[in-house]
C-alpha cells in the first residue's frame, strides 16, 4: 500500500476591492491601480543599545502615531476633500478627522480618531495620468485598534 499523504493546505484569494478606506466615515473612491495604502509607525517601538563590555539596554518609545501614505488617482474627487482638509488645517488648524483601513476578506483594521494631511502631493501631469500620493499622520493609536 503507497504512502498516501493529504496536505492540509487551502486556498487564499485577496481582491482589492475588499480593502475599504474611509474618511470621516467616507469611503474614498478612486485609489492607485498599485499599491493605494500603506500604514506604518512612526517610531521603532523598542530600541536597543549595546555598551562596550555588551551590556544592552532597551527602551520603549512612547510614540503610538502612525503615517498612512494613501495614493489616490489624479481623477479622484477624494484628491479635493482632502485638500480642503489641508487647507482648514493651515488656516484654522481644524483639519482633522477620522481615518479606518479595513480588509473585508482579511484580518486588516486600522482605525484613528485623530489624523490630519501632513503636506500637500506632488502635483505630476504629463502624457498619462498620474497619481497623488497623500502623507497622513495619526494622533496616538491604542493597540486595539490595530489588527493585522
Amino acid at each position: 500500500m503507497a504512502n498516501t499523504r493529504v496536505l492540509n493546505t487551502s486556498v487564499k484569494t485577496y481582491n482589492s476591492y475588499n480593502v475599504i478606506i474611509t474618511i470621516n466615515g467616507q469611503i474614498v473612491s478612486g485609489v492607485a491601480d498599485d499599491s493605494f495604502v500603506t500604514i506604518e509607525p512612526k517610531s521603532d517601538g523598542v530600541s536597543s543599545k549595546t555598551g562596550c563590555d555588551g551590556e544592552v539596554a532597551r527602551a520603549i518609545d512612547p510614540n503610538h502615531q502612525y503615517q498612512v501614505r494613501l495614493v489616490l488617482l489624479q481623477t479622484s474627487s477624494f484628491n479635493s476633500k482632502l485638500q480642503s482638509y489641508y487647507n482648514e488645517d493651515r488656516m484654522q488648524g481644524t483639519g482633522v478627522f477620522s481615518i479606518q483601513v479595513k480588509d473585508l476578506a482579511g484580518n486588516l483594521e486600522f482605525f484613528a480618531n485623530q489624523a490630519w494631511v501632513m503636506r500637500q502631493p506632488s502635483i505630476v501631469r504629463g502624457k498619462d495620468t498620474n497619481n497623488l500620493e497623500w502623507m497622513i499622520e495619526t494622533g496616538a493609536i491604542s493597540d486595539s485598534n490595530i489588527a493585522l
